[in-house]
């Protein structure tokens, strides 16, 4: 919004075009987002808690987290306003990806809200079912993916790249929507799923779309993209300003979700994040590469699954208690240990995903 009057203004001061420069939009999309949480945060959390909306804890889970119980929850909703007003403000609303970015991540907010709607507001416990959940997940997921198969230009757009390759790019044609829906309902559920410690899951989401937010801008770069021997797509560049005020919005969750936690983001948050990092990865074409960063995500996933799968084959379970950060605790880990240690991990695997544009 603010670029067409910044492109007006050049008529009369030539220094207005800097904001052309995406780097510069995306710094600035970063820190409206910052503030916006810094400012909007305190109301919003004195909300929530007059409206009494806060967590439920289970009573098999560890005792530690028995005092959580009442904390105010759904504060999700304050990193939704924040990317979505900070993204309108500086980019470019004329390009076709920031919208799919953020319409994916918007309604898979939706989504999230709901479900924390009826636990929280309504006290049924359910929730959400889990079958109208994916129903709609699936939904949103296809509906982007379809368009994004139709309005595919180029090959470029369509194929799937292995990282530390760079002369492998595997042609998928129409299962190229299945790769785009299995991206983005596994990160949502993903992230949904890491979210259950203060600050576990946000710290790692900022840092992965910061990577993404880089992958984004040399991806529709054309001589960055030619020289690291990478896909260039046009127009996908843009997405690295929904990527700063991603970065922008989780920092300022973060300074009141960090232990111990005065708020909570919910599902309203939790799934419209992991969606918003599927989409990301799908537009810059760094699927695998997501699941190298998103190790931890990918991690307490896969341990949910073991454990499921484990009690129901043979009755026994492999963990304490899944998903894995609460095996952790079990075993005596003091909670801010489980969460600086996977924060750690995430730095790691983050630098391996980004060490993917040279080694190949």
């Amino acid at each position: 919004m603010l670029l067409y009057l910044a492109d007006y203004l050049t008529q009369f001061h030539s220094g207005f075009g800097v904001f052309q420069y995406l780097t510069l939009r995306a710094i600035l999309g970063a820190l409206t987002a910052l503030l916006i949480s810094f400012v909007v945060g305190p109301t919003m959390i004195r909300r929530l808690n007059h409206y009494q909306i806060g967590q439920t804890v289970r009573d098999d889970g560890p005792e530690s987290h028995l005092q959580k119980a009442g904390t105010p929850t759904m504060g999700g909703a304050l990193i939704l306003v924040a990317i979505s007003v900070s993204t309108l403000l500086w980019s470019d609303l004329s390009n076709s990806y920031m919208w799919v970015v953020l319409l994916v991540t918007i309604l898979f907010g939706v989504v999230g809200w709901v479900d924390d709607y009826k636990k929280l507001v309504k006290k049924d416990s359910r929730g959400l079912i889990a079958r109208y959940k994916y129903f709609w997940q699936s939904l949103i997921a296809l509906g982007a993916a379809w368009f994004l198969y139709d309005a595919a230009s180029i090959p470029a757009q369509t194929q799937l790249f292995v990282p530390f390759f760079k002369d492998v790019a595997i042609v998928l044609g129409p299962m190229f929507i299945l790769l785009v829906y299995l991206t983005i309902v596994g990160s949502s559920n993903a992230v949904n799923l890491t979210d259950g410690l203060d600050g576990l899951a946000i710290l790692p989401t900022v840092m992965v779309a910061g990577a993404l937010g880089l992958f984004a801008y040399v991806t529709g770069h054309m001589k960055f993209a030619e020289y690291l021997a990478i896909p260039y797509i046009p127009g996908v560049g843009e997405v690295v300003v929904f990527c700063g005020a991603l970065v922008g919005a989780g920092l300022g969750f973060l300074w009141f979700n960090t232990y111990p936690a005065m708020v909570f983001m919910g599902d309203i948050g939790a799934l419209a994040l992991g969606a918003a990092l599927g989409i990301v990865a799908v537009v810059t074409r760094q699927e695998l590469v997501l699941v190298i960063m998103g190790g931890v995500f990918v991690i307490e996933t896969l341990s949910v699954i073991m454990q499921v799968t484990s009690y129901k084959l043979t009755g026994k379970r492999i963990f304490r208690m899944a998903p894995l950060h609460h095996h952790f605790e079990l075993k005596g880990w003091p909670e801010p240990r489980v969460i600086v240690r996977f924060w750690i991990i995430t730095v790691i695997l983050v630098l391996v995903g980004l060490a993917t544009l040279k080694i190949r």
